[in-house]
């Protein structure tokens, strides 16, 4: 079957978002991977930063939210709620976003077998975890601005279909200007032909005659249990946790504990994969079966990381706080624009970074994969994925993919985001192929700043 994008809804136990909150967020940026990091760290541990990552982490750090208001008036009563959602589908997967909360992708469902490859939320549950406010955990969420999660987590994008490169049907583009940053960009998602995997061409513009500090990670929830394994091409990642510190540890086995099982650590982490220069970017969680997500990309897209909750009370209580008792947790697999989130990246006036994304199901033989020899698990799982998605032809679809990014959406919204896009585009005289900012979004939020703009006066 042609890839088809329809709308439709699911049903689940909503609690409450709440409006946003009208007073200025005045006060400092209060987040785990936040402005200070550099000078919590010791001397010793500064010294040891490769230089590249010295510098981005100290660049351009986030010290307030505004102008993007808080998220704090959430609830804890659930009661059952429709969801607005976007299914993207052909033969052998079906994909459903959430256009109304960030554009996540809820559910990664792989026909074949039957299998949910993501980990999905039974529940919506906001929690204080976003850089204003309210989260939710699950599913892929498309972070961007700055070090944590995004504030668009629980906002709304613009979306609507498009032509697919090759005429594989329909792609789905979510679009929106994230404004900590002042940036817009896409996300184009697409199923080629027969294929196992989802593709999500990213772009982020910088329309501006400055340079802007750049953040991106793509954060994948799976499943977790004893069993649980991740596999990424790395011998060594950074270590990240609440104290605060960033430390070079190796990878599988540290303090006594195999760190790829994410049950082994007690308590809550990031682990930075220290992926080498041209070798391929991917990472995958896989069961005790050695089946499960990876996730692959082209080059640009270089960091990997393990963030785990750990199997300690504090991060069993997050879990439950998220979701509801007698649910499966999760872990999160992620990939980003550098090595670690503590850093952001130079994007030069009128520039762009863009980049392609893989999501599918492996395969590996599970005696290899949770062999004691990590070598040997992860050349394997890394040629596995070799054999269900090749290298060249992710960066084929990655060239085939760029002439569509500029095509402008065809027949209409199939949902609309916010209008400050359209009033950055009216004020800064920006054009942007692919990802119009129409006028006609603007509402009353953006009213009395567009009068200021047409007639140099701001209404009382």
């Amino acid at each position: 079957m042609a890839t088809t994008v329809r709308r439709s809804t699911v049903t689940l136990p909503v609690a409450p978002l709440g409006p946003e909150n009208p007073l200025p967020a005045l006060l400092p940026l209060d987040e785990a991977h936040g402005p200070d990091v550099l000078g919590a760290l010791t001397e010793a541990e500064r010294a040891a930063l490769p230089p590249g990552m010295a510098r981005r982490t100290g660049y351009a750090p986030l010290r307030s939210v505004l102008p993007v208001r808080l998220r704090d008036s959430f609830g804890r009563t659930r009661v059952p709620g429709a969801l607005d959602t976007l299914v993207l589908e052909n033969d052998r997967l079906r994909a459903t976003v959430l256009p109304g909360l960030g554009g996540r992708i809820a559910s990664l469902h792989h026909k074949p077998t039957r299998r949910e490859l993501l980990y999905v939320n039974p529940v919506f549950q906001p929690a204080d975890f976003a850089l204003n406010g309210a989260w939710f955990s699950g599913g892929i969420e498309w972070n961007i601005g700055a070090t944590g999660h995004t504030a668009l987590s629980c906002a709304p994008l613009h979306a609507a279909q498009v032509p697919a490169p090759g005429g594989d049907g329909a792609m789905l583009r979510l679009w929106e200007w994230e404004r900590l940053r002042d940036t817009p960009f896409q996300v184009d998602l697409w199923l080629p032909d027969g294929s196992d995997f989802l593709y999500a061409g990213v772009r982020v513009r910088n329309p501006h005659d400055r340079a802007v500090p750049v953040y991106w990670w793509s954060n994948i929830a799976v499943p977790e249990d004893e069993h649980t394994r991740v596999l990424a091409p790395a011998d060594a990642s950074w270590y990240f946790a609440y104290e605060r510190r960033l430390r070079r540890i190796p990878v599988p086995a540290w303090d006594g504990a195999d760190r790829t099982y994410p049950l082994r650590s007690e308590f809550p982490g990031d682990h930075f994969y220290e992926v080498p220069d041209g070798a391929r970017k991917w990472i995958a969680s896989l069961d005790a079966t050695g089946r499960g997500l990876v996730q692959t990309s082209t080059d640009l897209l270089r960091g990997r990381k393990l963030f785990v909750w750990g199997s300690g009370p504090g991060g069993r209580r997050w879990q439950r706080w998220l979701t509801e008792d007698g649910t499966p947790g999760y872990a999160e697999i992620q990939a980003g624009l550098a090595t670690t989130q503590l850093e952001h990246v130079r994007l030069e006036a009128g520039g762009e970074f863009a980049w392609l994304e893989g999501y599918g199901p492996l395969a590996a033989e599970p005696d290899t994969v949770h062999g004691a020899d990590w070598a040997a698990a992860r050349t394997h799982a890394a040629e596995r994925l070799e054999e269900a998605l090749p290298r060249a032809d992710v960066d084929a679809a990655f060239a085939a993919w760029r002439p569509h990014a500029d095509e402008d959406p065809k027949g209409g919204l199939l949902a609309c985001g916010s209008g400050w896009g359209a009033l950055e585009v009216a004020r800064g005289g920006h054009t942007l192929p692919g990802t119009p900012f129409e006028p006609s979004a603007m509402g009353p939020e953006q009213t009395p700043w567009a009068e200021l703009l047409r007639t140099g006066l701001l209404q009382d």
